[in-house]
């Protein structure tokens, strides 16, 4: 189905201060001129309103500091704004922290989730599949990931069809929300879609993350980090692709599919270091030697899953949407944003 914004309305988005929320936030402010957002974040150590700086000021835009646990304001949002649609990006989401801490993850992906729904369900249904009168192309966008899909091996890719086998408390919570949101739509009738994407990278992602930490280290002159062996292999897709397909889903795609999203770029994490090395000695050439020399091997992640892929036919075909940026020219359009960011250049 397509929704019709031409008459305008208010969409919630969780999770809008975080890497991917806020680059949607400020690409869905611009694409969809008529719509308002308003911006529920808890502004954990992973939430940066800086991200969201340059759209401060924006008559279309608010921003309400909470948690989606929190029953009551959630409902409270929804009836004050009369939300018409949901793009869920709120998660705990960084794999190391769910082995150390898995309750957050619970917490935050499933019950938080679960909150969400329910809230949709009461405010946008007069009784299970009978929206209520304003309400009838109000949707609920689930954005979730391929580490539901668990580990492949040297062949194979994940579709929409592939068979969840979480790995880690992050993935295994992650999954749980996907089920939760998919009952929603077949017990209740609730207008919902899903994606579930590969490794994003770009601007704004937290400093802890592989790429910004590559990074980091290389100019810092400290040493590079790489798990194991380095060659545990991810699809890699560049934030704005991502958004551009999120957008897209979430007004075009039909009610209760999945779409999985992709960029076509699979690269195992040793040449992900090395690649940023090369770039950086073109760029920001060291004194002496090269960023590669910095390149440690470290102790592997426990239970690290050896490769993703993605095949997007699906929203290829349906949607028309496929990835702009090869890794080549993402990479370097990330290179130079983090080098700014940490050079003051």
């Amino acid at each position: 189905m397509k929704l019709d914004n031409s008459l305008g309305k208010t969409v919630l988005i969780t999770g809008g201060a975080g890497f991917i929320g806020s680059n949607f936030i400020k690409y869905f402010l611009a694409k969809n001129s008529k719509t308002k957002v308003v911006n529920l974040d808890k502004l954990t150590y992973a939430g940066n309103l800086e991200n969201l700086g340059e759209i401060g000021n924006n008559d279309r835009y608010s921003f309400v500091e909470g948690d989606i646990c929190d029953y009551h304001l959630v409902k409270t949002i929804f009836k004050e704004k009369s939300i018409k649609g949901l793009i869920h990006f709120a998660a705990e989401s960084h794999v190391d922290n769910s082995i150390k801490d898995p309750n957050s993850f619970i917490k935050t992906n499933i019950e938080g989730t679960s909150v969400l729904l329910e809230v949709a369900k009461e405010f946008w249904l007069e009784e299970p599949n009978v929206p209520k009168g304003g309400f009838e192309n109000s949707r609920f966008h689930h954005i979730s990931t391929d580490e539901v899909y668990g580990s492949l091996g040297a062949e194979g890719v994940f579709t929409e069809e592939s068979k969840y086998a979480p790995n880690s408390p992050y993935s295994a919570s992650k999954a749980a929300s996907d089920f939760l949101v998919r009952s929603y739509n077949h017990t209740y009738g609730l207008n919902i879609v899903t994606t579930n994407c590969s490794n994003n990278y770009g601007p704004n992602q937290h400093d802890e993350k592989l790429i910004p930490t590559v990074i980091r280290k290389a100019l810092n002159d400290e040493p590079i980090p790489i798990y194991g062996d380095g060659k545990n292999v991810r699809d890699w897709l560049y934030v704005i692709d991502h958004c551009e397909a999120l957008n897209t889903v979430f007004n075009k795609g039909r009610t209760g599919e999945t779409y999985v999203i992709g960029g076509n770029c699979e690269y195992n994490n040793l040449y992900i270091a090395i690649k940023i090395c090369d770039i950086l000695d073109e760029l920001e050439p060291k004194k002496n030697g090269k960023y590669q020399d910095q390149i440690t091997f470290v102790e592997n992640r426990l239970g690290h899953d050896y490769r993703y892929a993605i095949d997007f036919s699906k929203i290829s075909e349906e949607l028309n949407w496929e990835p702009k940026e090869n890794f080549e020219s993402g990479i370097r359009k990330t290179i130079k944003w983090y080098a700014q960011k940490y050079l003051g250049k």
